[in-house]
């Protein structure tokens, strides 16, 4: 993975079925605080054994952000291949499968970042940004365009700027433009705001919770009544929560968390289908057979075995 050569596993190599390769951050020595800046030609220099025989999808505990100021960059989130143009962003969330493509000519400020760089309060306000289930693809407001792609640039030059000020201002000079780019990124029409300055209560707050709940317990709790039982609710309210926020039912969030799961263990982590029905729950693998081809159009098998391209897009993330 091509990660393995600045963002290596901490915990070594994977140890057998059970282990998913997982990529903690892990930055050049002397830099500082829980935030890298590059750019994506540099990324691209600096990996010179492409296509890594072949390009296997990894998980990071960290957020990716491109910024594509020239050329078309081709990435693999969640197994979907998305197409970024000039002007638009690739945001890979934690947990998100990814894959990258052969490089081409594509351009741009390239920014790491761990959750806890961001202030709570900022944190919470970014929260549909954030968010794992928010667009791969950003394609912000034009008034916006240029002004973003300035802004990450300052970043840049203020990360390579290592040295040249006293450490703690060149930490609060770094993490004010980060959280300057990304308050103005949240404008992106791709994101809603709905209820954010309402946080604390509403149904846009219920389904957040039911968010936190579902990637708690998804492998063993799946009704909805489970989740209404849990958040102290009823599930019509849970249910119009949901339909508020995504026009879909709990229970279709549900399935389509245990499908992107269980794509997950049979593309990365090569599990067996009998394996990824025990994991999520299916107390007969057959049944998971049948949740999977249903939803799909391929058996475990068929995807496992390199038929995944064929696959529509998941739901999630």
């Amino acid at each position: 993975m091509m990660v393995d050569k600045r963002h290596p596993d901490p915990s070594g190599t994977a140890t057998g079925p059970a282990a998913v390769r997982l990529y903690g951050f892990q930055p050049p020595v002397g830099t500082p605080y829980g935030l890298e800046v590059s750019t994506v030609e540099d990324f691209f220099a600096q990996h010179d054994d492409w296509p890594w025989n072949p390009p296997r999808p990894g998980r990071a505990t960290f957020h990716y952000l491109i910024a594509v100021t020239e050329g078309e960059l081709r990435h693999d989130v969640d197994y979907v291949t998305r197409t970024v143009a000039p002007g638009q962003w690739l945001w890979v969330r934690p947990g998100h499968a990814q894959c990258w493509h052969p490089p081409g000519a594509a351009r741009g400020p390239f920014i790491l970042f761990e959750p806890d760089v961001l202030r709570p309060d900022l944190a919470r306000l970014l929260a549909p940004l954030t968010a794992h289930e928010a667009p791969a693809v950003l394609s912000p407001h034009p008034d916006d365009t240029a002004w973003l792609q300035q802004t990450a640039l300052q970043l840049l030059d203020e990360h390579r700027a290592l040295g040249r000020r006293p450490l703690d201002i060149h930490h609060a000079l770094r993490r004010s433009l980060l959280e300057s780019l990304l308050l103005r990124l949240a404008n992106s029409p791709d994101i809603a705001l709905d209820g954010t300055a309402s946080a604390g209560t509403g149904r846009a707050h219920r389904y957040g919770r039911f968010l936190d709940a579902l990637e708690l317990h998804f492998r063993e709790l799946h009704q909805a009544a489970d989740y209404a039982e849990l958040l102290g609710c009823s599930v019509r309210t849970l249910s119009r929560a949901a339909r508020d926020a995504t026009g879909k039912g709990v229970r279709e969030l549900i399935d389509e968390r245990r499908l992107l799961e269980a794509r997950r263990l049979l593309e990365a982590a090569r599990w067996d289908a009998r394996t990824v029905a025990v994991h999520l729950g299916f107390t007969d693998p057959a049944n998971f057979g049948r949740f999977f081809r249903d939803r799909t159009g391929l058996t475990p098998a068929a995807f496992a075995a390199g038929e995944a391209p064929t696959l529509p897009p998941p739901p999630l993330g």
